[in-house]
Order: C-alpha cells, then sequence, then structure tokens
C-alpha cells in the first residue's frame, strides 16, 4: 500500500507520469471533460494560448515513448522543450512577478535598502535580525552556545526551540552568506524570496489540478504570492512565510495521495512543511485536509481508492510530522513552561469589516483579516459558479468548501482548532492565506475552462457593487478604489481579449501583458499602501538595524569580551530587545516567546525590567546584579553622538560556593533584601520613605549615609522621576532597578514622579543605599571562594574549585528546564546551585532540552520506515 508501486505490475511514474495534469485517471477529468486515452499514438500539448495542438509520437499505453530500436529514431524533439517550458517557464514567472512587485513597494516608500527609512518593523527588528545574527555566530563558529543552548541573552537560554520557531525558515540560511554586519539586509531580502517561492509552487499545483497555460498559472500563482495576508500580516515576520508556502507544497502532496504515487515524497513534502514552520504548517496542513476531502468529493474514484487514498495521506502526514519531532517536541514542552501570557479570547470582527477585507488593496487596523488577492484572482473567482463547462459537482463541492473554510475564521471554536486551540496574541486571523489559496484555486479553475466575458463581466460588476456598500467601513483602503475600478477595469479587458484570442492569436500577448501588469501593478500599490499605513501605528515604527551607532556599539562589546571569564552586559537596549544576542554579549537581555516561568521567576524578584508578561527582559545598571550573575563588563552611551564607552569591573566567577545560609536584615519584601539574599551578604540600608504630594505628582523622601549609592525601584509606576534635577523616563515594569547618584554630605534623597497610573504608588521601599565598600569585600570573599577555572562549552558549564571548597556550588544561571548536573541540582533563588561535599574539586553542568532524546527516537523511527518504503519500491520498480 505504501510502496507507491502501480497496478499490473508496472512501477507507478509510468502509470502516472510527473507532468500529467489531467485530474483523473479513468477516461474523465474532475471536472466533467472527457481525457484523451493513454493508448493514443497522438498526445496533447498546451500552447500559450490555452489551446491544443498535437504532437505525434509512438506512444504506449503510459504515455511513455517505446524503447527505439538501433535503426529507428524516435520523434520526441517537440515534446520534451514543451515540458520543459510548463515546468520551469511558469513557476520561474511567478517568482519574479512576486518578488519584483514587493520589492517595487519597498522602492516606491524608499524603505531601506532603496532608501533610507527604517525597515525593521516591531519583532523583526527586536526578534528576526537578532536571531538570524545569532545563526550567522553559530554558523562562522563564533556563537557562545550552540543549538541547544545560547549563553548569550537571559543570561543563559534554550536555543533549539527558538531556532525551529524563528530560524526555521529553509530562506533564512541566506543570513549566513553574507558578511555580518548585512544580515538584516538578507533577513529583508527572505521576505520576497519566499513569497516568491510560494508563487512558483503554487504555480506548480495549479497544474496537477488542471492543465493550462503555464504564463497564466503563473500569474494565478503570483496572485496567490501577493495576498493581503502576504502583504500586510506576514511580510515582516519571514518565518510565517513559510506556511505560504507549505499550503500548494501539501498540494501537491496530496495529489500524488490521490494518485497512489510517490508516497516517500509525500512524507518528505510534509516534513518539509513542517521543518520549516510549524505554526503555519499545521494551518496548511488542515487547508491541506479540506483539499483532499474536496478531491475525493470531486474525482471520479470508487470507494476502496478512496480509503487508500486516505491511507496513504495519513500515513505519510504521520511520518513526515515524526520527522520534525526532535523540533517539535522540545519546542512544545519549551512553550508549556515559558512564562505564560495574558491572551484574551477571540472576538470576530463585525461582519462588513470581515467582508471589507476581502476587498482588493485594503489594509484593515489591527485584528483584522487581510483576506484578499488582486482584481484578476477574484473576478475569476466570482465567475466559477456561472462557469458550466465545469461539472455541477466540482463547482458545488469547491465553492461550499470555500465558504466553510472562511465561515469558520469568524466561529470560535474552528477558529481555536485553526491556531492548535490556543488563543493568539496579536492578530487572531493568522489563516487567513488559507481561504487566499483556495480563491486562487477556484479562479485558475475557472480560467482554465475558458470562462465566458458575460459571467466574468457580471464578476466584476458584483465586485464593484461589493465595494460600493462596503465602502463606508472602518479603515477602508484608500487604494481600494482604484484596485477595483482600474484593476478590475483592466483585468476585465485582458480576459475579454484572452476569449477573442482563440480565434485572433494576435490578442493572447496582449492578454498576457495586461494580466502580468496588472497583478505586478496592483500588488505593488497594495503593498506600498500597506506598508504606509502600518508604519502609522506606534508598535509599527520602523527601526534601523544597522548604521554607525550600532557598529560603534558591537565594536565596544568585543572591546571588553572575556566569557567565560565574566559576562559582558550591552547596556541598555539601542535597536532591538535582544541585543545581547545581537551584540555578542551575555547580558539579561532576552525576547522570546519560550522564555521559561523559571526566567521570570528569578529575575522579576531582583528588580530587573520586563515586558510582555515577562517574556522579555531588560538590564539594570546595578552592581549588585553584576556580582550574582558575574558581569565584569557594562557598555554605556558616549558622550558624543554614535559612540559607546565600555568599562570593565571585578565581578565573582560564573560558580560560586556558598558556606552557610544567609538573611538580609532589611525588609523581606524590598527588591534589596531579595538581592542580598542572593548575594550572600548585606550592602544595602533601606531607608523609611515618606510620601507627599498628589496623585499624579508623587514626592518621596528618605535618608541615607552620606557617599552612598542611592538606587530606585518601582514598577507600578509609569511617567516621569526628578532626582537632583535630572528627569529620566519611568515605564513601571519595563524600567527595573536604576542609580540615583551619590548620596548627599546631608543624607537626604528626594524623588519626584510624575504618573499618570491611577491609584500606584512607589511602595513602601523604592529607595536603596548601596554600601559600595561592603560590595566589595562580598565579591572579593565570593572570588577567594569560587571557582578557580570555569569552562563553558556549547550545551554544558565546568569549574574547577578551589581545594577544601564545601557547602553549596551557585551557578549564574537560573535554574530553567534542562539542566542535569554531577550532583543532584536544586534551586538557589531561581539560580542552579549543587551541594559541594568536601573533597570535592570539578563541578558541572550540562544542558539538554526536554522531549529532545524522544523526538530523535521517533524520528528515527520514521526516517526507516521512510527508507524501507523507498527501497521496496525501488525494488518492485526493477522487478
Amino acid at each position: 500500500m505504501l510502496s507507491g508501486a502501480g497496478r499490473g505490475g508496472l512501477p507507478r511514474e509510468l502509470n502516472c507520469p510527473s507532468d500529467s495534469l489531467d485530474s483523473s485517471r479513468n477516461g474523465t477529468g474532475g471536472h466533467g471533460r472527457p481525457q484523451a486515452s493513454r493508448a493514443s499514438t497522438g498526445s496533447h500539448e498546451h500552447s500559450g494560448s490555452g489551446t491544443l495542438r498535437t504532437v505525434t509520437s509512438e506512444t504506449t499505453a503510459t504515455d511513455r515513448p517505446l524503447v527505439p530500436s538501433p535503426r529507428r529514431r524516435p520523434l520526441r524533439l517537440v515534446r520534451v522543450p514543451a515540458r520543459l517550458r510548463g515546468r520551469l517557464y511558469g513557476p520561474l514567472l511567478a517568482f519574479v512577478i512576486t518578488s519584483a512587485a514587493f520589492c517595487s513597494a519597498w522602492a516606491a516608500r524608499g524603505t531601506f535598502p532603496f532608501g533610507n527609512t527604517g525597515r525593521a518593523i516591531n519583532d523583526q527588528a527586536n526578534q528576526y535580525v537578532p536571531f538570524h545574527r545569532a545563526l550567522w555566530d553559530l554558523v562562522h563558529g563564533q556563537a557562545a552556545g550552540d543549538l541547544l543552548f545560547t549563553w548569550r541573552g537571559g543570561f543563559g537560554q534554550q536555543f533549539l526551540s527558538d531556532y525551529y520557531t524563528y530560524l526555521g525558515n529553509p530562506f533564512s540560511w541566506l543570513a549566513v552568506l553574507v558578511p555580518r554586519a548585512h544580515v538584516d539586509l538578507a533577513v529583508f531580502a527572505v521576505t520576497p524570496v519566499t513569497m516568491g517561492a510560494a508563487a512558483a509552487v503554487m504555480t506548480v499545483y495549479l497544474g496537477k489540478l488542471h492543465p493550462g497555460p503555464w504564463w497564466q498559472r503563473a500569474v494565478l500563482g503570483a496572485c496567490y504570492g501577493l495576498c493581503g495576508w502576504a502583504l500586510s500580516d506576514a511580510s515582516y515576520i519571514p518565518m510565517w512565510l513559510w506556511g505560504l508556502v507549505a499550503l500548494p507544497l501539501l498540494g501537491i502532496a496530496v495529489e500524488w495521495c490521490l494518485e497512489e504515487r510517490r508516497w516517500p515524497g509525500v512524507a518528505l513534502f510534509v516534513a518539509l512543511a513542517w521543518f520549516g514552520n510549524f505554526y503555519t504548517a499545521m494551518m496548511a496542513t488542515m487547508a491541506a485536509c479540506v483539499l483532499l476531502a474536496v478531491r475525493l468529493l470531486t474525482r471520479d474514484m470508487t470507494g476502496r481508492q478512496r480509503l487508500r487514498a486516505v491511507w496513504r495521506a495519513a500515513t505519510a502526514a504521520a511520518t513526515g510530522i515524526l520527522l520534525t519531532l526532535p523540533l517539535l517536541l522540545p519546542s512544545f514542552l519549551s512553550s508549556g513552561s515559558a512564562q505564560p501570557t495574558g491572551a484574551g479570547a477571540f472576538t470576530p470582527v463585525r461582519i462588513e469589516l470581515f467582508l471589507a477585507g476581502m476587498l482588493p488593496a485594503t489594509h484593515l487596523w489591527g485584528g483584522r483579516p487581510r483576506l484578499y488577492v488582486a482584481s484578476l484572482g477574484l473576478i475569476l473567482a466570482g465567475s466559477f459558479l456561472f462557469n458550466a463547462a465545469i461539472a455541477r459537482r466540482t463547482r458545488l463541492v469547491w465553492a461550499a468548501a470555500t465558504l466553510l473554510v472562511v465561515a469558520s475564521f469568524q466561529f470560535p471554536p474552528t477558529q481555536y482548532a485553526w491556531h492548535g486551540l490556543a488563543v493568539p496574541n496579536g492578530n487572531p486571523y493568522r489563516e487567513a492565506f488559507v481561504f487566499s489559496g483556495m480563491v486562487v484555486v477556484l479562479a485558475w479553475l475557472a480560467l482554465a475552462h475558458r470562462p465566458r466575458a458575460l459571467h466574468v463581466a457580471l464578476s466584476a460588476a458584483l465586485l464593484v457593487t461589493a465595494t460600493f456598500v462596503l465602502r463606508h467601513a472602518d479603515d477602508f483602503g484608500g487604494w481600494t478604489w482604484p484596485a477595483v475600478l482600474v484593476g478590475g477595469g483592466v483585468s476585465l479587458l485582458a480576459l475579454v481579449l484572452l476569449a477573442l484570442g482563440e480565434k485572433r492569436r494576435y490578442l493572447i500577448p496582449v492578454a498576457a501583458v495586461l494580466m502580468v501588469g496588472v497583478v505586478f501593478a496592483e500588488s505593488t500599490a497594495a503593498a506600498a499602501s500597506a506598508d504606509s499605513r502600518r508604519s502609522r501605528e506606534r508598535w509599527a515604527k520602523p527601526v534601523p538595524t544597522s548604521n554607525r551607532s550600532i557598529d560603534a556599539h558591537f565594536d565596544a562589546v568585543r572591546q571588553v569580551d572575556g566569557w567565560p571569564a565574566y559576562r559582558t552586559d550591552s547596556g541598555a537596549p539601542q535597536s532591538a530587545y535582544n541585543d545581547a544576542l545581537a551584540l555578542r554579549a551575555e547580558g539579561p537581555q532576552y525576547y522570546s516567546s519560550y522564555l521559561p516561568e523559571a526566567t521570570y521567576r528569578a529575575l522579576e524578584p531582583l528588580g530587573y525590567g520586563y515586558k510582555n508578561d515577562g517574556r522579555t527582559f531588560f538590564g539594570a545598571d546595578n552592581p549588585v546584579l553584576d556580582a550574582i550573575f558575574s558581569i565584569g563588563a557594562r557598555i554605556h552611551p558616549g558622550s558624543a553622538p554614535h559612540t559607546w564607552t565600555a568599562t570593565r569591573f571585578e565581578a565573582p566567577p560564573l560558580v560560586t560556593v556558598r558556606t552557610g545560609p544567609y538573611a538580609s536584615p532589611n525588609p523581606a519584601d524590598s527588591v534589596y533584601a531579595r538581592q542580598e539574599n542572593v548575594l550572600g551578604a548585606t550592602v544595602y540600608q533601606v531607608p523609611q520613605v515618606t510620601r507627599g504630594g498628589s496623585a499624579t505628582e508623587q514626592t518621596y523622601a528618605a535618608r541615607c549615609t552620606p557617599g552612598s549609592e542611592a538606587y530606585w525601584y518601582s514598577p507600578a509606576l509609569y511617567g516621569t522621576l526628578t532626582h537632583a534635577g535630572a528627569p529620566r523616563p519611568l515605564e513601571d515594569r519595563m524600567t527595573g532597578v536604576i542609580p540615583l547618584g551619590k548620596v548627599p554630605a546631608d543624607g537626604g534623597v528626594a524623588v519626584t514622579v510624575r504618573t499618570g497610573t491611577k491609584d500606584a504608588t512607589a511602595g513602601e521601599h523604592p529607595v536603596g543605599c548601596l554600601d559600595r565598600p561592603a560590595l566589595d569585600t562580598a565579591i572579593a570573599s565570593l572570588k577567594a571562594t569560587g571557582a578557580t577555572r570555569v569552562t563553558a562549552g556549547g550545551h554544558s558549564i565546568e569549574a574547577t574549585l578551589p581545594k577544601g571548597a564545601a557547602g553549596t556550588a551557585v551557578f549564574a544561571m537560573t535554574d530553567v528546564p534542562g539542566w542535569q548536573c554531577s550532583a543532584p541540582a536544586r534551586s538557589f533563588h531561581g539560580l542552579v546551585a549543587l551541594s559541594v561535599p568536601a573533597g570535592t574539586d570539578k563541578v558541572s553542568c550540562t544542558f539538554t532540552p526536554k522531549g529532545l532524546t524522544p523526538g530523535l527516537a521517533a524520528a528515527t523511527l520514521a526516517l526507516l520506515t521512510l527508507t524501507s518504503v523507498t527501497l521496496t519500491s525501488l525494488r518492485r520498480r526493477r522487478a
């Protein structure tokens, strides 16, 4: 059943040639049209006009030329180039239209690299570019870590799940082929390249559904690659875009299952889809199930054939997904142990907004659906039901499936199913590309059956009417009317010329140019409009990812690099929340959907700033925290623009030994007492604070030892803090412990906070005064009793202890799931700790992501199955 061998002992590839585009193998196509007999001596070949011409050659019943005798020469010179044209020119044209249109929109907007306007938007700057720079470091042997773990960011975090989620798109590897300074440009290039690849694969898939001219399939493939979801939602999210490729890829796999051939290829296609990005691949897989159901209902098949097709699809899909389990399972388990987020319930948008999302060139704000494709695709899809050349059952099933799919986006239970039973943060309509893909399929089926001019004109009229009715919807796109009237008008003209071209062949090139041109122009305008309107939103302000200041910042970090003897903190984030990754530092800065709850529970009580419900952490310029986490160098902005200053200072090693229990004498609910408990020494004076002022302008006064260093911590306040005449921003939880400066001779510490945070105060103990000599003594003690040598591997750490060491070895890394140590590990205020009996000279820990071992075992089993089926199939073919 899984071998891929055909009936009658012939190889399946001979029974069903790979370039055969008909949808049935028993004499009729899936759209009710008779097919030429495979036993005839004439074969049909599609010309560029959409008509058929006869090519004479000797063929067998399998549509393959007979092996010629030495005295006879087969006539194959015409047929082979025609196949190559259909196979290569169509995908290539779709790729060029799609990628060129998107890049033209960049050029029109003057965005990098076609201008000086920043290109990185939101998480593209904060996550994707830094993670791609981390990939560059990993491949070029300059990473502090490996594929399983990174020491850069979050004081050491898993990396495998981040790789799978943010770097899984195969085109992400373009980033390792350029100099590190230009990684951001490679990341931006991933978008048009992936969109172009999706258009190319869709072009191939459309040919599998029904034969037709390669250039027509290419134009509609470009409509898919330039759909509204790709232009708006995913244009700055390179890993999501792989789902755009996965959908037609899995569609091809469905066709192979129906033809009972290439089972190993189906499994590999599923694996390729899921290796790229499991999130959108899951949506594409659900869409493939819909495509399989539609094709089972529309093809002329026996019940037994349908069962075999379902069995092949199920087994191949399971095998393909199992191949990805070494990445999928650790990511799933990492997600379960990640810091929870406060996602809200799904609320469907109003029906007029939902329908407006289907209009071309719209860009609705916020969590709205972007469901449109170019006007040409919409007009053709609208004519699908009118086209009597298509079998009635085929029209009804495809139309019903498309309506059910789009309706499922508005129904909470099915919406949760599309997203893996989770409520997404941000736009909840992330599966919109599935509907756009189905619209393009309907458009192709209509075009391949030569729609009548009256039908496409009626469809265009319906599009104009819908646009008029929905013109008052919120945020109705400014480019929608030009797209509908101009783009729709040109599309209608092209389709009319194409119909007339059956008798007047000189009109065919004109129609082709118009169809390519209108999709290119309309999509370019839509992409530029989406980019322009999105940039007006506060969260989407584009930022630079490479300039003189970033280069200088990187150089400053490199000047004081001392890993693993000590960590270097890159300071306040300049361009990205993941500056530690981007600049090769080892501070606490980290932003990932997989940041563990254990890391949050370790860092938040110590006074580090955070956001995104604790999945993003920032640094804190505080010497006690530096001592706790072995930070021995820090970067600050220089006095001149685009300059940075590196400061080097003493720090304990990454592994220290604590000889006894310690409890801070300061108020237990203060951040300063919690820091002292981890440090193991008393270094702060935490004074009583007097609060005055009003609700919006609060004043705080305290008294400390003159000459000590005052610090402030108020995670509940958002506003502006003023001390000694110097204002600085407070961003509630994003602002960690901040330095106020030296306590003056009178011992007074006065702070004014202007805030709009309702009913919030700085708390009982916002001020702490650091005794620097006491801290220096504590650091010297930790160095004397700590490790004499520390070695950090890719996902391991080993420390040599001084003679006579005994007590508790504390590692300056958070107790995240996955650490296995030379002795049973336990948590020390959120850090990894081991008991050290007298005489112990070395301690070590190794990180293994949870789920990696069973994932590898399952993938091995799937690989053995795939290999066995492939070898069996080859053996049967030789027989």
